[in-house]
Parts: C-alpha cells; structure tokens; sequence
C-alpha cells in the first residue's frame, strides 16, 4: 500500500531543504523591480526572491521600498532578510552594475525578446540580472536599451498580460530550471 500524501509543514520543508544547495550559486541571480506602483507587488517580489535564494531585490524608480506595512504584509517577513537597495536613477544604476559584470535582462514583450527560459542566461556561468518594470506601461525604452538581453514569458491567450508579481515568480523558475539544462 502507498503512503499518504501528507502535506509538510514549515519545518519540515525547512529541514528537507537544508541539506540542498540552490542550483544557483549565491550571488549570481538578482531582481529588479523599475517603477512599480502597487507595494502588495513589492512585497510579492521579496517573498519570490526569498523562495528563489535571489541575491538582492533592486528597486529602482519610484518603486516603493520598505519599511513600510503594505510590503511587509505580503511579503510575510521576506522583507526583513532578503537583501535589498533602492536608487532613484535608474540607468546610472544599471550601468554601475553592468561595469561590475552584470548581465542584464529585461523581461519585456519585443520584437526581439527570447522565450524563457532560453532567453535569460544561464545563471550559474553569469551574473544575471532580471529587470521588470511597470505593471501598465512596462520598461522604458532607454532601459531595454541598456540590457544585455529581452526575455519573455510565453502566452498563449488572448491578453499577453500577467501580474508583475506573477511574472517575477515565473521568470525566477525559468532562470532555475535554465541554470539545471544548461
């Protein structure tokens, strides 16, 4: 007879999951969050970085930053231990880190953005930096400029639009699953 599919709590999944190391190496994932309005997205992007051992959360623009309660709320402490920074310019920001060895990727709809998960570079042989912008008007122009790459997430229905949130935590998964297939 089969065991049960028992559901595992926090700690259990804690204890499992100590003995893995990330298929990432420490350092070398990072997200960027340019211009976000909603916090409730902000404090998603911590809770998906947090999942996804993400290096640091990059909040550029006028992307609302902790400490602040709409954030914290959902990001259900996420805010509190993964590393973040805020910088009002952007592209001075973005060219600092480029010069530092990041490779940028903007994850965007063009006419020349790669399907993820080929689109974003394989984590574990770059620094990669995922840049998201604007839940309505997306990345500026200036910004899919200055990156290395343009990923997109494919779809197949008839709005070819997703929550930033939601495309943060599919982006990350693709940039996992592209570090483990090479």
């Amino acid at each position: 007879m089969s065991q049960p599919n028992i559901k595992l709590s926090t700690a259990d999944l804690a204890e499992k999951h100590a003995k893995e190391l990330p298929p990432i190496p420490a350092g070398s994932l990072m997200v960027c969050l340019h211009n976000i309005r909603s916090m409730h997205n902000v404090g998603s992007a911590f809770r998906s970085a947090d999942a996804f051992a993400v290096s640091k959360l990059l909040l550029t623009g006028y992307t609302p930053h902790p400490p602040r309660i709409e954030i914290s709320k959902t990001a259900l402490g996420a805010d509190e231990w993964v590393e973040w920074e805020h910088q009002s310019d952007a592209l001075a920001t973005f060219e600092r880190y480029k010069e530092d060895g990041w490779t940028l990727v903007a994850v965007e709809q063009t006419v020349r953005s790669v399907p993820m998960p080929a689109g974003i570079p394989d984590p574990r042989l770059h620094k990669v930096m995922l840049i998201f912008g604007n839940e309505v008007l997306g990345l500026d122009e200036e910004v899919i400029a200055l990156c290395d790459h343009v990923a997109d997430i494919p779809q197949y229905g008839k709005k070819h639009s997703l929550n930033v949130s939601v495309s943060i935590g599919i982006a990350l998964f693709a940039a996992h699953q592209r570090s483990v297939q090479g």
